[in-house]
C-alpha cells in the first residue's frame, strides 16, 4: 500500500531489497523539488487511427520489457535513499484515448490537438503508478491522420534512451524483420599533423584556455551572467507550471546538406545557424534593437562513449555500459548578434566557430566531475538547484535526437513524422530537433504569455529561405 509523501515520492510501509534499484544522481535531479520535467514524444500517422486494440498488447511484449524503470515507481526507503521499485503494471490505466467532437475539419482538430498537448505537457504524472502514459489521438489534423503521444518522466532517462524506447515500439516499413537504420556516426578525418610538435602544443594550451573559460562561464550561469530580458526571456519566476504551445516545422535533409557542403560545416552547425537565426529574426519582429541583447542556448549534449545512435539492442542492455539513463551535460553556446552578422550565412559560420571551440575544451567534462562531488557534499537537490539557475538564466534550450532513416510503422500504421518535447522546463522555450526519413523536424515548446509560437516558427522558416538562398550564391 502507498501514500503521497511530502515531497511527492511514494513511500511503502516495508522496504522491499526485492526488485528495487538505486535511482541514478541525475534520476534524482529531475525529480526534485527545483527540477520536474517530462518528455512527451509524438509519431504522426499517414493512415487513420481505426483500431486501437493492439495497443496493450505492444505494449506488454516490447515496451515493458525494454528497461525496469517502465515497471517502477519512485520509492524512497527509511533511510531516505531513493530507488525504483517493481510493481505490477496495469496497462489499461497507462493507455488513453481522448474525445473530441465529431465532424470537424482537420484545421479545427489542429486547435483540439494543440489543447490537448498544453494540457499534457501541464499535468504531473502520477507518482503511484509507472511514470508514463500513452495518448492515442484518433482525429485527423492538418498534418497527419492521426497521432499517437508518449508522455515520460524525465527520471526515466534522456532524450537518447526515452526516444529508444519510442522507437523500439516501431519497425521497419518495408521489411519488419530487418532492424531499424539510423544515421552513420562519421568521425572528422584525422589532421596528418596532428603528432607534430608545432601542431600539439598549441592545441594543447587552446584546449587549457577553452576548458578554464568554459568551465568559469558555466559556474559563472549560476548568479552572475545572466541573460538580458528578451521577447524570448522574460525572467519571470514559475516559467515550469505555465501552459505551452508546442508546433513542428520540417527541413528537408539535402537542402541542409547542400548548405553544408557550401560552408564546409556539419548538419548541427547548419540546422544550429537557422534556429540562432530565426531567433534573432523573431525578436527584431517583436522589439526593435532586442536582436543585439546578450542571449544564450543552452545545448543538451550527449556524453556517452559510443559513436552516434547503435541501435534499439542497447537500450535494452542492463550493464553499467549501457546507454540508458540520463547522460548528458549543458553546453552554453552564445547566439550571435545581429550586429556581427552582415549575411545569413554568418549564423552558421560563426555557430561553427563556437561549436568547434567548444569540442577542444573538456569543460563539461570538469563541470559534471564538480556537480558530482557537490552532490557527495551537499546532496542531490543542492546539484538540482544548481542546474536550475543555470537553465533559468540562459534563454532557450536545444535538444538534438537521430531518427530513422527509413520509413517505419506502429502496429501496422505508417508514421509520417516523428518529433519530442520536454516539458515544464524553466524557461520560455524549449527546441528539439529530430530526423526521420529524409527531413529534420524542429518543435518548438514556448509559453502561451510570452511568446508568438507561430510567429516563431515562420520566423525559423525564413531564416532557412535565406540561408539557403545566400548558400547558393557561394562558389
Amino acid at each position: 500500500m502507498y501514500s503521497r509523501g511530502p515531497k511527492g515520492e511514494a513511500f511503502g510501509e516495508e522496504e522491499e531489497e526485492i526488485g528495487m534499484t538505486p535511482m541514478t544522481p541525475t534520476g534524482k535531479y529531475f525529480s526534485s523539488s527545483s527540477l520536474n520535467v517530462t518528455v512527451l514524444a509524438v509519431v504522426e500517422f499517414e493512415t487513420p487511427i481505426v483500431d486501437t486494440s493492439s495497443a496493450i498488447p505492444l505494449l506488454q511484449a516490447t515496451f515493458l520489457p525494454i528497461n525496469p524503470r517502465f515497471s517502477s515507481i519512485m520509492f524512497t526507503d527509511k533511510h531516505g535513499k531513493r530507488h525504483w521499485k517493481r510493481v505490477h503494471v496495469k496497462l489499461e490505466e497507462h493507455v488513453n484515448i481522448p474525445v473530441f467532437p465529431g465532424g470537424l475539419s482537420p484545421e479545427a482538430y489542429d486547435v483540439h490537438f494543440q489543447e490537448y498537448l498544453t494540457k499534457l505537457a501541464m499535468e504531473r504524472l502520477p507518482v503511484n503508478r509507472p511514470m508514463w502514459e500513452l495518448h492515442i489521438i484518433k482525429y485527423p489534423t492538418s498534418t497527419a491522420a492521426g497521432a499517437v503521444i508518449f508522455k515520460l518522466h524525465h527520471a526515466l532517462g534522456d532524450g537518447y534512451s526515452l526516444i529508444g524506447a519510442l522507437l523500439s515500439c516501431l519497425q521497419n516499413f518495408n521489411d519488419s524483420s530487418k532492424p531499424l537504420s539510423f544515421p552513420e556516426y562519421r568521425q572528422a578525418p584525422k589532421d596528418g599533423r596532428r603528432w607534430n610538435f608545432c601542431v600539439k602544443v598549441p592545441r594543447f594550451f587552446s584546449m587549457l584556455h577553452n576548458t578554464v573559460s568554459d568551465l568559469t562561464s558555466m559556474l559563472l550561469r549560476t548568479s552572475l551572467v545572466i541573460d538580458d530580458v528578451t521577447p524570448i526571456r522574460t525572467a519571470e519566476p514559475g516559467l515550469e507550471y505555465r501552459p505551452i504551445t508546442i508546433s513542428s516545422v520540417s527541413f528537408s535533409i539535402d537542402q541542409i546538406k547542400h548548405i553544408k557542403l557550401k560552408l564546409n560545416a556539419t548538419i548541427n552547425d547548419v540546422i544550429t545557424g537557422i534556429i540562432f537565426y530565426g531567433s534573432r529574426l523573431y525578436m527584431e519582429s517583436e522589439r526593435k534593437g532586442s536582436s543585439n541583447a546578450r542571449s544564450t542556448a543552452l545545448v543538451l549534449l550527449n556524453t556517452r562513449a559510443i559513436n552516434g545512435y547503435r541501435g534499439l539492442e542497447d537500450m535494452v542492455k542492463t550493464d553499467t555500459k549501457s546507454p540508458w539513463g540520463n547522460h548528458f551535460a549543458l553546453l552554453p553556446i552564445p547566439i550571435p548578434k545581429s550586429k556581427d552578422a552582415t549575411n545569413p550565412l554568418e549564423y552558421v559560420l560563426k555557430t561553427k566557430k563556437l561549436i568547434d571551440r567548444k569540442k577542444n575544451s573538456i569543460g563539461v567534462h570538469l563541470n559534471g566531475l564538480l556537480l558530482e562531488m557537490i552532490r557527495k557534499l551537499r546532496g542531490h537537490e543542492a546539484v538540482a538547484r544548481i542546474i536550475y539557475k543555470m537553465v533559468v538564466n540562459t534563454s532557450f534550450a536545444v535538444s538534438n535526437v537521430f531518427g530513422p532513416t527509413e520509413k517505419v510503422t506502429m502496429a501496422n500504421y505508417p508514421c509520417k513524422s516523428i518529433y519530442f518535447m520536454v516539458a515544464n522546463s524553466p524557461q520560455n522555450m524549449f527546441i528539439s530537433i529530430m530526423s526521420y526519413v529524409g527531413k529534420i523536424t524542429v518543435a518548438v515548446g514556448s509559453q502561451q504569455s510570452s511568446i508568438n509560437n507561430q510567429l516563431f516558427i515562420s520566423s525559423l522558416e525564413k531564416a532557412f529561405e535565406k540561408i539557403l538562398k545566400a548558400a547558393d550564391g557561394v562558389h
